[in-house]
């Protein structure tokens, strides 16, 4: 095993949102080189269908294969959600999904009975986190609600539009009646809404599961010898607009340039 590897580590999402989980990555590690791909012309995953999702993610990895990642973070919980389980074994890299790494972390949350779960509707309809979250704390109650329009909110830059907010309270009155302890915010797009959010209830009761998720993956490096030293370089690639990335990006992390159009063929 080598002490170091300077491989990049790989991210990817259907558009801005895993870039909340890279920049937590990159502040833990910032001697690494990182790729990002955001799959924005496929956006929003939470609509598509299984098989969608699957050429998708498998045309992503093998792109990344090609990059030579050493590690592919899958910063979307929907895809998280619907295809790693069909598809963990099929690349030579390690593969950190996120629904998977941060399930033990919430189901331990100490003084959490009611964990409340806002995702897109094709993660709420696999069950992932409850099912996740079942396997390390059988008695802890798990509220799931599907908030199909927040991912677009966050996209098409309308988070402080009168429309976009009257869509989030909706879904957090429906929320607020199962008397959460925690909310988890189970994709990746919505702790850009936080500022919004807090409008309605008290930020605390938020959680963001990608701050679990990074030191998760840091510390699994780390035991595996595949922790680089020497940072050189980061590369965005987008599938559509990468204008608009551009700008959707910058809530969360600025980007010095265009990220690079490329065209993936799936299946």
């Amino acid at each position: 095993m080598t002490d170091t590897d300077n491989r990049p580590i790989a991210f990817f999402d259907s558009g801005v949102g895993g870039l909340t989980v890279f920049s937590k990555v990159k502040k833990l590690l910032p001697n690494e080189n990182y790729l990002y791909f955001g799959d924005t012309k496929n956006m929003p995953y939470g609509e598509k269908s299984e098989e969608q999702l699957i050429g998708f993610a498998d045309s992503i990895f093998r792109f990344f294969e090609q990059k030579n990642a050493k590690a592919v973070v899958m910063a979307c919980n929907t895809s998280s959600a619907v295809t790693y389980e069909k598809l963990k074994n099929n690349y030579n890299f390690k593969i950190y999904p996120i629904i998977q790494s941060v399930c033990e972390s919430l189901a331990n949350l100490d003084g959490v009975k009611n964990l409340g779960i806002i995702a897109t509707p094709a993660t709420i309809n696999s069950h992932a986190y409850s099912k996740e979250i079942k396997k390390y704390n059988p008695d802890m109650k798990v509220l799931e609600l599907a908030a199909p329009k927040w991912v677009r909110i966050v996209e098409e830059h309308r988070i402080h539009e009168p429309q976009s907010i009257e869509q989030i309270k909706e879904i957090l009155e429906v929320m607020s009646e199962y008397k959460p302890d925690k909310i988890v915010l189970a994709c990746t797009h919505y702790p850009y809404l936080l500022d919004v959010l807090k409008k309605f209830m008290p930020v605390e009761k938020f959680i963001d599961p990608s701050l679990f998720f990074a030191q998760n993956i840091k510390d699994d490096l780390t035991k595996n010898g595949l922790l680089g030293d020497k940072f050189e370089y980061e590369k965005f690639f987008v599938s559509s607009e990468p204008e608009n990335f551009k700008v959707a990006s910058e809530l969360f992390y600025k980007l010095d340039k265009l990220p690079e159009l490329t065209n993936l063929v799936v299946g």
